[in-house]
C-alpha cells in the first residue's frame, strides 16, 4: 500500500513537471548589428511581430542600439545592446574616439564571448541562438552555451566579388550551424555545392522572407497622417518633414507631384554602393540629355547618402531627381510611380521586388541573385543586364515603348505569391521548435 501511494505521488509529480516543461517558454537569443534600415532588418522585425508571445522568451541583442525599426519591435521582446547611439560613418576627428571604442569593444566581446555571457547576458541559458544575418556567424558559433540549437539566416549571395573574403573555407564554417536558412534557390545551390555529405545538405532550408502583403496594400492607400506614426522623413537638406507634409506629398494631384505628368521611376533601398543608385542617376542623366523627359525618386538612407546626393547635384539633376530619405511607409510612392527600378549590383533575394509585385508595378530589374526566381525568368517584369548599359536599355524601353509592359501587367493580375506571411513564419517556428 505504501509503495502504491509513493508511486502515485511520483506519477503526479512527473505529470506536474511535464506540464511545466510544456508550458515553459523556449528561450531564444537573436543577434543582428542594428535596426537602422535594410531588407534583413525589416524582415526580422516582420517575423518578430508575428510570433506568439506566450510561446517564446526572446532576447534581441544589437551591436548598436539604433534604427528606424526599433519602434516596431514588440514590447514583449527584450532588446539588449553593446553600444548605443547613431552609426558613425565618417572619420571626423571628434568622432574617432567613440568609433575606435565601439570597434575595440565589439572585437573584445567577439574574441572572448565568455565576457559577454557573464555581463550583458549574465545568467542567461538559451535553447536557441540565432544569427539573423551572416555577419553574426562567429558570434553565435563561438557561444559558450554548447547545448543551444544554432541557426543562421543568409540574406546575401556570398559568392559575389563584394564578399571576396568568403572563400570556400569561410563558406564551410556555416555548416557549424544546426540549420542554415537561405532565402533563394541560388544561395541554396551555392551551399549545396560545398556540402560534403547529406547531413550537411539537410542543414539547408529555403524559406522565403516573411512579407506582410496586407500591410503593404493598406499602407499604400494612406492619404492622411496617422497619430501613431511620426511620419518623419530625412530630406536632402537634412531636415525632417512632418507627417502632415508627408501626407500632402501623397495627395497632391492624386499622386506624387511630377512635372507635366512626366513618367516617374521609383527605387527603394538602403543607400549603399551595392544598390547602384550611382548607376541609376548616371542613366537618368544620359536619358535626359537624349531628350527623354522623366523623373527619379530614391527612397532610403544609408552611409552613402551624402555621396549619392552630391553626385546628383554634380550631374545637374536636382530638378528631376529627388532623394527622400527613409520612411517606414514607402508604398504610396510605389503606387504613384509608373515604374519601379532595381539598379542593384548584387543582392541575395531583393524583398522589395515582392513589394513591387504586390502593388502590381511595372518592374525593371538588373539580373542579380534572386531576380530570375522572383520575376519568373522575365514573366513578371523586365530583367536587364547587370550594368549601367543594362539599366539604360531598360529605362529607355520604358520611355519609348511603355506599352511593351502591358504583358507584365496581364501576368501580374493572376499572379499568386509562392508563399504567404503565415507560412513563412510557421516554417521558421518549426525550425526553432524542432529538437
Amino acid at each position: 500500500m505504501f509503495v502504491f501511494k509513493k508511486r502515485k505521488q511520483w506519477i503526479k509529480s512527473y505529470i506536474v513537471l511535464l506540464n511545466f516543461k510544456i508550458l515553459e517558454k523556449k528561450k531564444i537569443l537573436i543577434r543582428i548589428g542594428s535596426l537602422r534600415h535594410g531588407g534583413a532588418e525589416k524582415v526580422l522585425v516582420t517575423f518578430l511581430k508575428n510570433l506568439p508571445k506566450d510561446k517564446y522568451e526572446i532576447d534581441l541583442l544589437l551591436n548598436l542600439y539604433s534604427g528606424k525599426y526599433l519602434a516596431e519591435v514588440p514590447d514583449w521582446i527584450n532588446v539588449r545592446y553593446l553600444n548605443k547611439g547613431e552609426m558613425i560613418t565618417t572619420n571626423r576627428l571628434q568622432d574617432l574616439p567613440e568609433k575606435i571604442f565601439r570597434v575595440l569593444y565589439q572585437g573584445l566581446l567577439k574574441k572572448f564571448p565568455k565576457i559577454l555571457y557573464s555581463t550583458i547576458l549574465k545568467n542567461k541559458k538559451y535553447d536557441v541562438e540565432f544569427a539573423a544575418i551572416h555577419g553574426m556567424r562567429d558570434e553565435i558559433l563561438n557561444s559558450p552555451i554548447t547545448s543551444s540549437k544554432k541557426i543562421v539566416w543568409i540574406h546575401n549571395d556570398l559568392t559575389k566579388t563584394e564578399f571576396h573574403h568568403y572563400t570556400d573555407d569561410e563558406f564551410r564554417k556555416f555548416f557549424g550551424f544546426d540549420k542554415i536558412m537561405v532565402i533563394s534557390e541560388k544561395i541554396q545551390k551555392d551551399f549545396e555545392k560545398l556540402a560534403k555529405n547529406e547531413t550537411e545538405k539537410n542543414k539547408l532550408v529555403r524559406i522565403y522572407n516573411p512579407i506582410d502583403t496586407e500591410e503593404i496594400l493598406s499602407k499604400s492607400e494612406v492619404r492622411s497622417p496617422k497619430s501613431e506614426d511620426d511620419g518623419s522623413w530625412m530630406m536632402e537638406d537634412g531636415s525632417l518633414k512632418s507627417a502632415f507634409e508627408n501626407a500632402k506629398l501623397v495627395t497632391q494631384n492624386s499622386k506624387l507631384e511630377t512635372r507635366n505628368s512626366e513618367p516617374l521611376f521609383v527605387s527603394v533601398g538602403t543607400v549603399f554602393p551595392q544598390k547602384g543608385f550611382d548607376r541609376l542617376l548616371k542613366v537618368h542623366k544620359k536619358l535626359l540629355d537624349e531628350g527623354y523627359l522623366h523623373q527619379i525618386k530614391i527612397i532610403g538612407d544609408g552611409y552613402d547618402f551624402e555621396n549619392i546626393k552630391n553626385l546628383k547635384t554634380e550631374l545637374g539633376l536636382d530638378k528631376t531627381a529627388e532623394m527622400l530619405g527613409f520612411t517606414d511607409n514607402p508604398y504610396p510612392y510605389f503606387k504613384a510611380a509608373d515604374f519601379y527600378v532595381l539598379s542593384s549590383r548584387y543582392e541575395g533575394f531583393p524583398t522589395v521586388l515582392f513589394e513591387a509585385i504586390t502593388l502590381r508595378k511595372n518592374i525593371i530589374a538588373t539580373e542579380v541573385s534572386g531576380v530570375n526566381e522572383m520575376l519568373e525568368n522575365g514573366k513578371l517584369g523586365l530583367i536587364v543586364e547587370n550594368s549601367e548599359e543594362g539599366i539604360y536599355q531598360g529605362m529607355k524601353k520604358a520611355l519609348t515603348n511603355p506599352e511593351s509592359f502591358s504583358q507584365y501587367q496581364e501576368n501580374l493580375k493572376d499572379y499568386q505569391m509562392p508563399f504567404n506571411l503565415e507560412n513563412s513564419v510557421n516554417k521558421i517556428m518549426e525550425i526553432i521548435d524542432k529538437n
